[in-house]
């Protein structure tokens, strides 16, 4: 007997007791599990999990918030940076005019795209058990494609108001029909010896802030 056999018999003696006319839909079935596991402190999971993923997690006031933002996209050597239309006025306050500002624009291409070298964005939510950071195309998040071609992303999360313990509670604050963007760490893949390789299909690297009071 192989494996497939025996899980097959397995699934038969289930069912054994089923009768062949009853649907899924005429059993109602108990979900019990538990939505979430009610860490310590969520914020500081999150940013433990995003760092797991090889993100670069950076604390900050709102005071504190234009000089660090400038200070990322300089470190990247950033001449260019995508800004959403909705992004706050004052996040990019101290990043210096010669930094260009390219609005995110409905008639941009991935190849026009691929010639900016930063995004700065917000997100929608962040769910901490996962180290998951999910955008909506929100005024300050903007198109999805915005966050998926250009090499450096950074995402603004405040901190503990945008901050849910696990993925139930997060989708409890999002609209299905919503264009959302699921990240967990910087794009990455591995091949069968698993090698990783960064960047290949979004930004290689990315830093979240996380915004408290």
């Amino acid at each position: 007997m192989n494996a497939r056999e025996v899980v097959l018999g397995r699934v038969r003696r289930a069912l054994a007791d089923v009768p062949r006319e009853e649907t899924p839909d005429q059993v109602p079935v108990e979900r019990t599990y538990l939505e979430s596991h009610r860490p310590a402190d969520a914020t500081e999971l999150l940013a433990e999990n995003l760092a797991d993923y090889r993100a670069l997690v950076h604390r900050a006031t709102a005071a504190e918030l234009p000089a660090l933002l400038a200070r990322l996209l300089a470190e990247r050597g950033a001449a260019s940076v995508l800004v959403p239309a909705g992004l706050p006025a004052g996040w990019l306050a101290a990043v210096p005019e010669s930094v260009r500002r390219v609005p995110d624009a409905t008639a941009d291409t991935a190849h026009r795209l691929d010639a900016v070298d930063s995004v700065v964005t917000g997100c929608a939510v962040a769910i901490a058990e996962t180290g998951t950071l999910v955008l909506d195309g929100g005024p300050d998040q903007g198109r999805r494609r915005i966050t998926l071609v250009p090499d450096h992303h950074v995402c603004v999360v405040r901190v503990p108001e945008q901050v849910v313990d696990s993925v139930p509670l997060g989708l409890r604050r999002l609209s299905p029909e919503r264009p959302m963007t699921w990240i967990s760490g910087p794009s990455a893949t591995s091949d069968i010896e698993l090698d990783r390789v960064e960047g290949v299909h979004g930004p290689r690297r990315l830093d979240v802030v996380l915004l408290g009071p």
